[in-house]
């Protein structure tokens, strides 16, 4: 199932609340200013905190 990029006008980081960014590539959601990515598991995005992982523009 592919992510449906509609979701990111309503989808947002659950730490600060901004804007995420979607990694089309990696399959995952970024935040930025958090320098978090959420995975996409099926077509939907795991927006938890603890299931988050280390992000770096690299």
């Amino acid at each position: 199932m592919a992510f449906d990029k509609k979701l990111l006008e309503i989808v947002a980081c659950p730490v600060c609340k901004g804007k995420l960014e979607y990694d089309k590539t990696a399959q995952q959601l970024i935040c930025k200013f958090d320098k978090l990515a959420y995975p996409i598991t099926d077509g939907i995005p795991v927006l938890l905190e603890n299931r988050a992982v280390p992000w770096s523009a690299e």
